[in-house]
């Protein structure tokens, strides 16, 4: 079951979700997590900590689980 994430801006970017979802801590360790991690994004690998993600994107991480973004309604 993907935890999912509600966003009331048009998007947010992998390391704020990162920090949202608890993964990090803060948003200096995002770069080292993406290298020692895999991260999907839509099924593609992802190790840009700066790619935007949008209401309906789905994001797998390695050893977390899977997060889908929402708009926030």
């Amino acid at each position: 079951m993907a935890k999912v994430i509600h966003i009331s801006t048009p998007y947010i970017t992998l390391g704020q979700l990162l920090k949202l979802v608890g993964v990090i801590d803060t948003g200096g360790q995002a770069k080292w997590f993406l290298a020692e991690h895999d991260v999907l994004v839509n099924g593609q690998a992802e190790n840009r900590r700066g790619r935007k993600l949008y209401p309906g994107d789905v994001i797998e991480i390695d050893g977390f689980g899977q997060v889908k973004i929402a708009a926030q309604s």
